[in-house]
């Protein structure tokens, strides 16, 4: 079925949304701190969602689990590596998300990537090694290593994911933000110390990231997203999520004052370039299942 005009809009703003997250969430981390950012987040997603889906009594301990590694302990990995990178390069870093549930579907699901994926995991690796050579990340290996963990860890949550049975993605959503909101709020105050006075004194501003991280981002754009993939397969659609390192770079330079050096632009060049040929093989998959998208 060919893409229609809305649906090439569909695409295009689940991009810029989630694009532009990665921005908002840079500037919130000023303030709060990376795990109680994402706590928030998700206690808000949690008390809108919820009350419009089921219980999944059934699926309940494994989305506990899936919870705890594709929420807590991977967003308090990547967004404590933002904390100490343009949001730009973060970004293009994270784009080894791809090749990582490749590798993974391989190993641990006996999938078998063809040469196409294979070359194109080995473009990934290849550009973020490029951009790891960048001088003025010098000084930041520990928030690079940080951001590329984040990415593997979401890969094994994704494994996790595609295990469950019969779940529809709204369902998913609202209760992983459930069980989520305990979990990084225990984490944050282990790690961060009382939220109380970081909460106190953040201004409107601050606070209209969390609602946009919470209802935009994850509410609307998720809805937004499962909306393409049942009009679509996966394939079709998923070459969009290519746009999205395109949206934080030019909120990174235009909203946040980044500068992209030549080193970090052509790594992530490469690295865009390794994950399309990821995706654009799957275009001719039709009836896969999808590596799903980017839980930012």
């Amino acid at each position: 079925m060919a893409l229609r005009s809305q649906d090439i809009g569909l695409g295009i703003a689940v991009a810029l949304i989630w694009g532009m997250g990665v921005v908002f969430a840079k500037a919130a981390i000023e303030h709060f701190p990376p795990i109680l950012l994402m706590a928030l987040r998700f206690a808000v997603t949690a008390a809108v969602l919820v009350w419009f889906v089921r219980p999944p009594w059934a699926q309940m301990v494994r989305i506990f689990w899936i919870a705890l590694v594709s929420a807590a302990i991977q967003y308090s990995l990547t967004f404590n590596g933002l904390r100490g990178l343009d949001a730009s390069t973060a970004v293009l870093v994270l784009q080894l998300e791809v090749p990582f549930i490749v590798l993974l579907g391989a190993v641990l699901l006996k999938e078998k990537p063809g040469s196409r994926k294979w070359l194109g995991i080995a473009f990934a690796v290849l550009g973020v090694a490029f951009i790891a050579g960048e001088p003025k990340l010098g000084g930041a290996w520990a928030s690079l290593a940080l951001v590329i963990s984040g990415a593997f860890v979401w890969a094994i949550g994704q494994i996790m994911v595609r295990r469950l049975v019969s779940l529809d993605g709204a369902t998913l959503i609202a209760w992983v933000a459930v069980f989520a909101t305990p979990q990084l709020f225990a984490l944050s105050y282990a790690i961060e110390g009382p939220p109380g006075p970081y909460i106190a004194t953040a201004n409107w501003i601050v606070w209209g990231t969390v609602a946009y991280l919470a209802l935009i981002m994850t509410a609307l754009g998720y809805t937004m997203w499962y909306t393409l993939i049942r009009r679509h397969p996966v394939g079709q659609v998923a070459p969009f999520l290519l746009l999205l390192p395109v949206f934080s770079v030019i909120g990174g330079i235009a909203l946040l004052g980044e500068s992209l050096t030549p080193r970090i632009a052509l790594g992530g060049a490469v690295v865009i370039a390794g994950v399309a040929f990821i995706l654009f093989e799957r275009r001719a998959l039709v009836g896969r299942q999808s590596d799903g998208p980017r839980p930012m």
